[in-house]
């Protein structure tokens, strides 16, 4: 019987990845390489196996039924690998190699990007490759080894952690507040601009959701300006834009600097959980076990922007 060579081994992994996201780029993105050898590589593979894999148009990459026959196989093949790698990374004690993190965008830039440093001092020998964005990346297909997102999302192939609570508020600036006044109840809303946030993944718009005695409703503003990043909500308002909803992770060092000020927490209904998730393969992996582990500090139970947030509020009210 004929043996496998590495070229058309590497084409069998570029197969399963493209496969699995739907794109040559994302593939490449996964493997660490330019979508351009992930295209040479499937090529070669289809040339070898005499069958289309894809069918390609310049928006979209799906799997032809031939591919579809061959794709769960191939990433039998895929699994298999990287079972032999955590395999081998659970023999030792010591984290190192690459820790695969994916996490949205301003969690990612607000909570975890700053606090990696202080991560890498402790475990020189592991690098990191922060992954940051709205989609919702499949952990086993492409190889993640940790994923913070919102909310309990239960999968039966991944362990998870609740982190700490995604607490919102509405907020404003000082000069906005001064010139439109302080609304004192949710429905005053209506007297003012709104800034609203549009989901990337979805486009969809956040509804506002707010208690008040025993009844939950929620509110989908007539916004002034609408955004799709969360950043960019809080420097609207900091603009002086109007009213909006934003994490206080990303709104607190804007409450700290007298930028912006909480109102109408005590309105606020709860959100959801910041959650970590990782796939079962992982559960014996050093580098998961150090990084799950130093996420409990960078989470703590009292969190320090829902601290800044609170406390500005208080003496605000």
């Amino acid at each position: 019987m004929e043996q496998i060579n590495l070229d058309r081994l590497t084409g069998l992994i570029a197969f399963a990845r493209a496969g699995s996201v739907g794109s040559y780029t994302a593939a490449a993105r996964a493997l660490g390489v330019s979508p351009s050898a992930i295209s040479k590589s499937v090529q070669r593979l289809e040339h070898h196996l005499g069958v289309r894999l894809f069918s390609r148009t310049t928006r979209s990459l799906t799997l032809t039924p031939e591919g579809r026959d061959l794709h769960e196989r191939a990433l039998r093949l895929l699994r298999e690998a990287e079972a032999i790698e955590q395999a081998a990374l659970a023999a030792r004690s010591e984290p190192a190699g690459v820790l695969k993190v994916t996490a949205p965008l301003p969690i990612g830039v607000h909570i975890l990007a700053p606090a990696l440093p202080r991560f890498r001092a402790r475990h020189p020998k592991l690098s990191i490759d922060l992954r940051l964005g709205d989609r919702f990346a499949d952990l086993i297909e492409e190889g993640i080894d940790v994923a913070i997102r919102v909310g309990d999302l239960a999968d039966s192939r991944l362990i998870s952690r609740s982190l700490a609570p995604h607490n919102v508020c509405a907020f404003a600036s000082p000069d906005y507040l001064a010139r439109r006044g302080i609304p004192r109840s949710p429905g005053e809303l209506e007297d003012h601009d709104c800034v609203n946030f549009r989901f990337q993944s979805s486009g969809r718009l956040l509804r506002w959701s707010f208690e008040q005695g025993d009844r939950t409703f929620d509110i989908l503003p007539d916004a002034a300006i609408i955004t799709d990043v969360s950043d960019a909500v809080a420097a609207i308002l900091a603009a002086g834009g109007g009213i909006g909803i934003s994490p206080n992770f990303v709104a607190a060092s804007y409450v700290e600097r007298g930028e912006l000020v909480p109102i109408l927490q005590e309105y606020i209904a709860p959100r959801s959980t910041i959650t970590a998730l990782w796939p079962e393969s992982r559960r014996a992996s050093p580098n998961v076990k150090a990084f799950i582990n130093f996420l409990s500090e960078v989470f703590p139970t009292e969190t320090a922007w829902d601290a800044i947030v609170r406390a500005k509020y208080s003496s605000s009210s």
